[in-house]
């Protein structure tokens, strides 16, 4: 894990009472605890990539900066609550569209979309929101997918439901 070290700077030069302070992050070197300096930044889909040199040890290393989205918490059917997760809805919507011939890029663009609605709601969320949401964009993808993650998703008890659903399709 990498530790940033805080300096203070003024810019009016010494401590004064009323002169301007900076913040100056300082990454240290993973190897050597050596200050380092940033010699490429990017931004990638991961967030901002740095590639820095350490300036003791002179070895390279990649950091990722990511701006910490809010906590969404999820509210289940049965009144518990527990921290939203992008990867429970990822792996949700991938078993709907288990070989069908979906590419992951549009699987990977509903989900965005649907984690930026969720984060525009509030703080907290209920499951059948986020279902509804998933269904919507399952509807759009594919009506197998969609008929999968209904199946389950509503408790289909038999085959009167698939009609039902399937009607709506």
């Amino acid at each position: 894990m990498n530790i940033l070290w805080i300096k203070f700077n003024t810019i009016n030069g010494g401590f004064q009472k009323r002169g301007i302070q900076s913040l100056v992050l300082i990454m240290k070197c993973i190897f050597c605890s050596g200050e380092t300096h940033v010699t490429d930044k990017r931004e990638s889909p991961e967030g901002t990539r740095r590639r820095r040199e350490c300036l003791k040890c002179k070895k390279r290393f990649t950091t990722y900066e990511k701006a910490e989205k809010k906590a969404i918490i999820v509210v289940k059917k049965d009144g518990r609550r527990e921290p939203f997760s992008r990867e429970k809805i990822k792996i949700g919507i991938m078993k709907a569209c288990e070989k069908r011939p979906i590419p992951l890029k549009n699987i990977e663009n509903a989900l965005d979309e649907i984690e930026e609605k969720l984060y525009k709601k509030g703080k907290e969320v209920k499951s059948e929101v986020i279902g509804k949401m998933i269904m919507h964009k399952l509807k759009k993808l594919d009506d197998i997918a969609y008929i999968r993650f209904a199946s389950v998703y509503m408790n289909f008890k038999d085959i009167k439901d698939f009609k039902l659903a399937l009607r709506q399709v």
